[in-house]
């Protein structure tokens, strides 16, 4: 009987590491369980090293607090798929920006009830200000914002007048 670390030790790298990639990019966001961490553009790098698997997460904040259940939700799905060795280091450099959200991932927001970020980030460049967001639920631009941090902090506090149903805007950072 062939084992699967044997299996895995035959296997090369590049193939165990996009196996390893597409296990890490299934794993949740824990705040908005409609998108995935790749979605999101936190996961930025699967690498594997012989039997060890790195994986390279950006935290949409440098103080977000699902980075710790982020790192054990890929400890636990990298492992139960056959990785050992996981090791899930965290980099503040270059900061998180909404810029690296999928339009999957922005797609599976409004589908969620959350106004996705609009327009670019304004990194080292112009400030561009929004003058409406968009209802995720009825598509009104007669919104208004009720407080600038949502249920969490990279999010707004929204209301609809048209539909008068409250929904959280992803802020473009």
């Amino acid at each position: 009987m062939v084992t699967l670390p044997e299996i895995q030790s035959r296997v090369p790298i590049a193939d165990a590491a996009a196996r390893a990639w597409r296990i890490a990019a299934a794993v949740t966001d824990p705040e908005v369980p409609a998108l995935t961490i790749e979605d999101l553009g936190v996961l930025r790098e699967v690498a594997v090293d012989g039997g060890r698997v790195t994986v390279t997460i950006t935290p949409t904040y440098s103080g977000c607090p699902a980075v710790d259940t982020i790192r054990d939700d890929l400890v636990l799905a990298l492992t139960a798929e056959g990785f050992d060795d996981v090791d899930v280091r965290l980099t503040l450099t270059p900061a998180w920006t909404t810029d690296w959200m999928s339009e999957t991932g922005k797609d599976k927001l409004r589908a969620y009830g959350i106004a996705p970020p609009t327009g670019r980030a304004a990194v080292g460049g112009v400030i561009r200000l929004q003058l409406a967001v968009k209802c995720p639920r009825c598509g009104s631009l007669d919104t208004k914002e009720l407080a600038r941090f949502g249920s969490t902090s990279c999010k707004a506090l929204y209301e609809c007048r048209a539909c008068l149903e409250p929904f959280d805007h992803f802020k473009v950072h």
